[in-house]
């Protein structure tokens, strides 16, 4: 069973663009080491990243402290940034997508508006409308 929540009434289609800028930026103020975080959606739109406790933050990976993840069901997967152009999800993001979360999203260098793309927990590429 998954740490996130699986709640029907709750399938992402969108995200905030404030929320997404907020990514963006966190993962240009952590480059050249990757940022990670979780997704918090509300009516089907991510609307707040939640930071972990003691995520550790390198030039290849970003590890999530899951046991430190909060109950709550708002929690729909997570985001991460490569340090590369690459956005593509490596097998260690793929094995994770597969264990935990529904959606995951990877931005990549330079971290602008184009330079993301959101996954499902098979890693299939999938279309997240950005929203005001």
């Amino acid at each position: 069973m998954s740490l996130f929540g699986k709640d029907p009434r709750n399938e992402v289609r969108a995200i905030r663009r404030k929320t997404l800028n907020m990514i963006l930026e966190s993962s240009r103020s952590s480059f050249p080491n990757e940022f990670g975080a979780l997704l918090r959606s509300k009516e089907g739109v991510i609307h707040e990243l939640v930071l972990l406790p003691g995520t550790i933050s390198g030039s290849r990976h970003a590890i999530f402290q899951l046991h430190m993840m909060p109950i709550d069901f708002s929690i729909v997967g997570t985001v991460h940034s490569h340090p590369s152009p690459n956005f593509s999800p490596s097998e260690a993001d793929l094995d994770f997508f597969r264990r935990y979360g529904r959606i995951h999203i990877v931005t990549s260098y330079p971290f602008e508006e184009v330079d993301w793309a959101a996954y499902d927990l098979n890693g299939e590429e999938m279309e997240l409308e950005v929203v005001d």
